[in-house]
């Protein structure tokens, strides 16, 4: 492709977001960074990659702050080529019935409205181009028994899993390849709030014996960001995969 490479990466403060844009950047013209507090990572990631690098903050619980999110990107007069959609909310342990609807709400609006508003604006000027890389951040919760406790972070990633399966199969005749990625247990500020316990025992039953740290991640985003998947959609890649993982622990 002769077009510039335009990175939208949405929840790039957080730890797997920063981390993705260190090593992707090379492979970019341009990278759209998203962040809501963590405006000094960004500046981290701007002093490292100058002018590359655009921030915008938007505070997602809010449906005003997401349109106008758009609306500026929009405003600059680029369009993403690319999009990481990262965002959630901390995890956390809690009982279904001592949650609110306020609760599952919040976890609606930072990652699966999020999600609708962004892809709306941005996903019909990649099949005007016949050309788009979506990857959404999912979690192994998708997959067969989920963890007890996350009954509102568990419905939003499965909501997230069907948005990107329908959407997967109306795109895939215009050129755009909109995939997903499920890792177990990362050790990020994300689970910050998870008790220690509950991460060692999530680590124990892990197929590699361990939580995962961002490195372990990375490459699966990139692939999907990369031309060498441009005939995969549809696809969610479970990190670690559990069908060879026991050669892991040798």
């Amino acid at each position: 492709m002769d077009k510039k490479k335009i990175l939208l990466v949405t929840g790039a403060s957080s730890d797997l977001g920063s981390a993705l844009i260190r090593r992707v950047a090379p492979d970019f013209d341009v990278i759209i960074a998203h962040y809501r507090h963590s405006g000094s990572v960004i500046e981290e990631l701007k002093d490292l990659f100058k002018d590359k690098i655009i921030p915008v903050s938007s505070d997602f619980s809010s449906i005003e702050d997401t349109y106008a999110l758009v609306d500026k990107i929009e405003s600059l007069g680029i369009y993403p080529t690319h999009i990481v959609h990262l965002p959630a909310d901390k995890l956390r342990n809690s009982h279904f019935h001592k949650s609110d609807w306020d609760t599952f709400q919040n976890e609606i609006d930072i990652s699966l409205r999020s999600a609708v508003i962004i892809l709306q604006h941005f996903i019909k000027n990649m099949a005007k181009n016949r050309y788009g890389k979506i990857v959404i951040m999912l979690s192994s919760v998708v997959k067969d028994t989920p963890p007890n406790n996350m009954c509102d972070y568990v419905t939003v990633k499965y909501s997230l899993l069907g948005m990107m399966k329908s959407l997967a199969v109306e795109y895939a005749s215009k050129g755009v390849c909109i995939n997903a990625v499920s890792p177990d247990m990362i050790e990020t500020r994300f689970v910050s709030e998870i008790p220690e316990l509950i991460r060692q025992i999530n680590a124990q039953n892990s197929p590699t014996g361990k939580n995962l740290d961002v490195k372990d991640v990375i490459p699966s985003i990139e692939y999907l960001l990369s031309d060498e998947s441009d005939n995969m959609t549809g696809q969610n890649i479970l990190i670690p995969e559990q069908a060879d993982c026991k050669k892991c622990r040798k």
